[in-house]
């Protein structure tokens, strides 16, 4: 079985980290710089750096923070927020990220996905997929189609984008089978509705995009313990969404649980994990 990883994620509004509940009702969380170096050190499989408002505010990502965090980290690292072109993307490459997060762009110029898969492959192209259970018979009046999934209490999993605040008429599981034919090597799939939180992953919404993608899921949004981490990473058979990794922000920002204290817990409940000590060697 493939080891899961383990991600903090930077959520980043005007140079600081932030967190917040359902995408609002931000509050500091520190230096992004400080903060990324802490979790290279505690053997974080990857980091998640994203500049949250930078679409919504139409303007650049913040290109020097993330050229410094880069050069504090040796684990791969993943920059999103404020993409709009493929320029963007190579600048970002540049300041060094490993991989790219696109979300608002890809729902307004889709070829972006294909554009970036073809100059820097598949491996570095991510798409982050931020959706919200809507009524359905108001999705169907909006957008005209009949959407391919609904969720357990029939409500429709549509797409946002925008930092959330704007509904796309895509339904996700759709949205992420067309975002993998387009070249996505990877998806970070967020729940709105469980972001946030504490109270645990959306895993039925999960689950219904790892079971249509064939390439790497990572789970988002919701995470307030290494417990629910578990539930969202374990195989399907035994409840789970078997989930590739498990984003987390909250719990790792405000010290609740560390890195390893979470990977620790996982690996004895037969979740496998790469150990501190393999992550930075």
């Amino acid at each position: 079985m493939l080891t899961r990883r383990l991600i903090p994620c930077l959520d980043v509004k005007a140079g600081r980290v932030v967190k917040g509940v359902n995408f609002v009702g931000l509050r500091d969380a520190g230096d992004p710089v400080e903060i990324a170096r802490q979790y290279d050190e505690q053997g974080a499989d990857e980091l998640v750096f994203l500049d949250i408002t930078a679409s919504h505010e139409d303007r650049d990502i913040v290109y020097d923070i993330v050229r410094q965090v880069a050069e504090q980290c040796f684990m791969p690292f993943t920059v999103g927020g404020g993409i709009r072109t493929i320029d963007d993307v190579t600048k970002l490459v540049q300041a060094g990220a490993e991989k790219v997060s696109i979300n608002t762009a890809a729902v307004v110029d889709p070829p972006i996905v294909s554009a970036t898969a073809k100059r820097f492959g598949r491996c570095a192209t991510v798409v982050n997929i931020d959706p919200k259970r809507v009524d359905a018979d108001d999705f169907v009046k909006r957008t005209g189609q009949a959407p391919e999934r609904l969720s357990e209490d029939g409500r429709v999993f549509e797409v946002h984008t925008h930092g959330g605040r704007t509904p796309t008429g895509l339904e996700a599981v759709a949205w992420a089978k067309h975002v993998v034919e387009l070249g996505a090597g990877e998806i970070v799939l967020t729940s709105m509705d469980a972001d946030g939180t504490k109270d645990g992953y959306d895993v039925e919404l999960t689950r219904a995009v790892v079971e249509a993608v064939d390439v790497p899921v990572v789970a988002s949004g919701g995470c307030g313990s290494p417990g629910h981490m578990f539930d969202v990473l374990k195989p399907m058979d035994q409840g789970g969404a078997d989930a590739s990794a498990a984003l987390a922000a909250s719990i790792f920002h405000y010290g609740e649980y560390t890195v390893a204290q979470a990977k620790a817990y996982l690996a004895e409940r037969g979740i496998p994990v790469r150990t501190t000590e393999e992550v930075t060697a």
